[in-house]
């Protein structure tokens, strides 16, 4: 059994599967909706969904899954190639300790297989459990033979703490790629700002690596908000990006030790400390999902458009590990 969903304000339908989620449905269709984590947490996929009475309620579309005809009104639709992904069987190759709490982990694909994927998203790994984890992959889509990961450890974390301790070079890992609407537009000409906290630096590295690669001439800030100075796990190469004239980068740490001579407070403070308006900007905004949330409103507030605010919460898997 199926059912139609109809966009509201638009000639767009689609077919939507008994159990299927509206987003899921949508991709196979051909349209791309706004989303992050899929699982529910980080509200990126939140839109209207009409009942008989013609009332819009918010829901998560990742979530719904109708059982009559419905309409729907999310913030954002495109007609887009349908998402082909793929599953394979990817080999440790790599592992290496940047910070105290933070591994990157460089997975090695089948010999003559390359990733296809856009500079921004991300890739789920499918644990033995039948659960998966989702982590951005931190090279760019030219580096298309293998993928780097970066693991932020957390106590308890199914994979960060378990999984990830197991692993030696040459296991193999089940993965499939790629995901999410994080990821570079290149039909614009607007300056760019790149807001990161944690490892959501793993994204924003991807973006600015391939854009270094595509000699693209827009201008760059990144903003990369952490606790302290060590959090600031690959500072060295953020750095070697501005010396190269590559991207401005600002450092931001909210609670800074010895004699930190760099900018303090929360990172997307920072941002509009520096820029009151937004209007002429395109963000990037990728980590905790309270920043990223306190940013799509501080931003458009500041004359952000909400069309140029693109963004990834690293949500929870479960109620310990990070989806990132």
């Amino acid at each position: 059994m199926s059912y139609q969903i109809k966009v509201a304000a638009s000639d767009i339908t689609f077919d939507c599967n008994d159990g299927e989620s509206v987003l899921d449905a949508a991709e196979r269709a051909g349209f791309a909706l706004p989303y992050s984590c899929r699982k529910g947490v980080c509200s990126e996929c939140q839109g209207g969904v009409i009942n008989a009475e013609g009332i819009s309620e918010k829901a998560l579309l990742c979530c719904v899954r109708p059982s009559a005809n419905v309409t729907i009104a999310p913030r954002k639709i495109e007609k887009r190639e349908r998402v082909v992904r793929k599953k394979l069987d990817a080999s440790v190759f790599r592992i290496a300790q940047a910070a105290p709490d933070v591994t990157v982990l460089q997975l090695r694909l089948p010999t003559g297989v390359r990733a296809k994927f856009r500079a921004g998203q991300y890739l789920q790994i499918h644990l033995d459990d039948e659960t998966v984890r989702n982590y951005s992959m931190a090279n760019p889509p030219h580096q298309s033979d293998s993928v780097h990961l970066h693991v932020r450890h957390v106590a308890g974390g199914r994979f960060s703490d378990g999984v990830l301790k197991e692993l030696a070079v040459g296991k193999k890992l089940r993965i499939e790629l790629p995901y999410g609407e994080f990821f570079f537009r290149d039909d614009s000409t607007k300056p760019v700002i790149l807001v990161a906290t944690g490892t959501g630096f793993a994204p924003v590295k991807s973006i600015v690596e391939d854009a270094i690669k595509r000699k693209l001439a827009r201008p760059m800030k990144l903003y990369w908000g952490a606790r302290r100075e060590q959090d600031l796990y690959l500072a060295d190469l953020a750095r070697k990006w501005h010396d190269e004239g590559h991207v401005e980068f600002i450092p931001v740490l909210s609670d800074p030790e010895g004699d930190w001579a760099g900018r303090t407070g929360i990172v997307h403070r920072a941002v509009l400390a520096d820029h009151p308006s937004l209007a002429a900007h395109q963000v990037y905004a990728c980590g905790n999902p309270s920043m990223t949330s306190a940013a799509r409103d501080a931003f458009t507030s500041a004359g952000l458009p909400e069309d140029e605010f693109f963004c990834d919460a690293f949500v929870q898997t479960g109620t310990l590990e990070p989806a990132a």
